[in-house]
């Protein structure tokens, strides 16, 4: 096999001050550390939220742009930096890693890579970040492969295999660090792969366990998928996961099945397609699922990000551990994240999919709601109500903070799909009958157009407590402070900050380019930084001085 190592190469300068060791006791207490953002969602609960209280709703107008990084790409830029003691860690699509000086923007190293010819990620060729452990950097590339560098010159000390990348595999999200292993999903949910969740020896590079997110045959699940349709089944994963260790559990959410629009031959629910799956973080055996959408037509990835809290609940002693989901089908959902049990599902856009729950949290679909020949309106649309970008959780307010799509419907077409390794394998496709508004300024839209919308709902109850509308549609993430802000954007190209308890907008500035990532917040020597970034460049801001 070709030697991947020999296409590429890292550049490096002397960093200033070499970053400690990060054992997994530092990423497991995160919060403990505001000052560092040390895993893709901020922590291992993925609230994306952070208690740094130098910037306040009353001082947030202050903040002015300290330096910016242009990547040398012009792809979309999806990617959350981690910084950790005086370094930050980011990418430059598809698959470079980058060590910057958080404070002024200087490149300390360079660490750049060639995909082979082979990758063909379906929707982007481009990374979404990095992990990182001990003094190790790791990314998944777009040829399906796992590299760990030096995280003090980006040298590279081993690069495995995933899988095979002329079949459609990939890796497109930033890897999950669970202990002493690196974690990461295959994407490829396009080219009819069998999607799968890999955990891998941090030391060595040598895999530890694989689980299957499509059950084999003669496995539990497998009766839910027709006849061979298993096997070219998709159920792909391309966000990152979360981890609560009293359970010891790891939970990921799984993306659609293949062919996406036409089911006529994958008869059944199709496990674990659209589903979170609890696997044990040792082996990758699987604990408990919950599907989101059985049998989907309409691409309804569940890929969302599973944000973990304790909270209040009805009829619970204490606090109860939750797991919380805004998810792609346009539904709010609260799990019990011990066992998986089906507290709360409401929509938090306009859905006409389904009607309800059925008495086990099953969702149940209005007869007509499945794609045809001639094409079948359904609310939410082909992208969702949200989609892979992050929401957040405030422990300060208690409310959940969704990215959504509003007025949002997608006529759904079905055509016939043959299976061709390595070629795409969708079934139809989705016309979009109500294009964004592109034009006419901030939070301006006509009416009965879609628009992008930050939406707070009480997670106790699913209720809408305030909306944050904007004219047009949004990829962006959000983050949420113990000082009561939020920060977000969209593609209209604002970065802006809402008091989190009302919505109010507080600050925005215009970024030339979308918003299409998650933002994250930093400190270094007392100076509180936020991050973001929008078009092809990364944007830092701290407070006047």
């Amino acid at each position: 096999m070709k030697n991947v190592l020999s296409i590429a190469f890292a550049t490096f300068a002397a960093v200033s001050a070499a970053p400690a060791q990060v054992g997994f006791d530092r990423i497991l207490q995160a919060e403990k550390e505001p000052q560092n953002w040390l895993t893709y969602s901020g922590t291992l609960k993925s609230q994306r939220y952070s208690t740094l209280n130098q910037i306040t709703t009353g001082n947030v107008k202050n903040l002015e742009l300290q330096w910016v990084y242009q990547a040398r790409s012009l792809e979309k830029y999806e990617a959350t930096p981690l910084v950790v003691d005086g370094v930050m860690y980011t990418v430059q699509n598809p698959d470079d890693v980058v060590a910057l000086d958080p404070v002024t923007g200087r490149v300390f190293w360079t660490f750049s890579y060639t995909p082979s010819p082979d990758s063909r990620p379906c929707c982007g060729r481009l990374s979404r970040g990095v992990a990182v452990l001990g003094d190790k950097v790791f990314i998944g590339t777009i040829d399906a492969r796992l590299i760990a560098l030096d995280a003090r010159n980006g040298k590279p000390i081993w690069n495995v295999e995933v899988d095979k990348p002329a079949d459609g595999y990939a890796v497109t999200h930033a890897p999950l660090v669970i202990k002493d292993k690196v974690i990461v999903g295959v994407a490829g949910g396009e080219y009819g792969i069998r999607g799968h969740i890999d955990a891998f020896d941090a030391a060595t590079g040598k895999q530890v366990w694989r689980f299957y997110t499509i059950p084999g045959a003669g496995e539990k699940g497998n009766e839910t998928w027709a006849g061979d349709s298993w096997k070219t089944g998709g159920a792909s994963v391309w966000v990152t996961g979360s981890f609560d260790p009293d359970l010891n559990l790891t939970y990921w959410g799984i993306g659609n099945p293949g062919p996406d629009w036409n089911g006529d031959n994958r008869g059944g629910d199709n496990l674990y397609s659209d589903s979170v799956v609890a696997l044990d973080a040792d082996t990758g055996v699987l604990k408990w699922y919950y599907q989101f959408s059985p049998h989907d037509e309409f691409d309804y990835d569940a890929v969302q990000v599973p944000v973990l809290a304790e909270i209040p609940w009805p009829g619970s002693t204490g606090l109860r551990k939750v797991m919380m989901w805004a998810n792609r089908n346009g539904l709010f959902y609260v799990l019990d994240r011990a066992n998986g049990q089906f507290l709360l599902g409401k929509p938090f856009v306009k859905v006409t999919w389904m009607k309800g729950f059925d008495e086990k949290g099953r969702p149940m679909k209005v007869p007509e709601a499945q794609s045809s020949r001639e094409g079948t309106l359904i609310y939410p649309g082909n992208q969702g109500g949200t989609n892979w970008y992050n929401p957040s959780y405030s422990p300060a307010t208690g409310l959940f903070y969704i990215p959504a799509w509003e007025d949002y419907s997608s006529l759904f077409v079905k055509q016939d799909a043959e299976y061709v390794k390595g070629q795409q394998f969708g079934g139809g496709g989705p016309r979009n009958l109500t294009p964004p508004v592109v034009a006419g300024g901030f939070n301006y839209r006509k009416e009965g157009e879609q628009y992008g919308v930050v939406r707070a709902i009480d997670p106790k109850t699913g209720e809408k407590k305030w909306d944050f509308p904007m004219s047009d549609v949004t990829d962006a993430g959000i983050m949420t402070t113990s000082t009561n802000l939020l920060f977000s954007g969209g593609r209209e190209g604002y970065f802006f900050a809402l008091d989190a308890r009302d919505g109010k907008l507080l600050w925005k500035a215009t970024l030339g380019g979308r918003v299409t990532s998650g933002p994250m917040t930093y400190s270094i020597n007392g100076r509180q930084y936020i991050a973001v970034c929008a078009g092809s460049s990364l944007f830092v801001y701290a407070l006047r001085q």
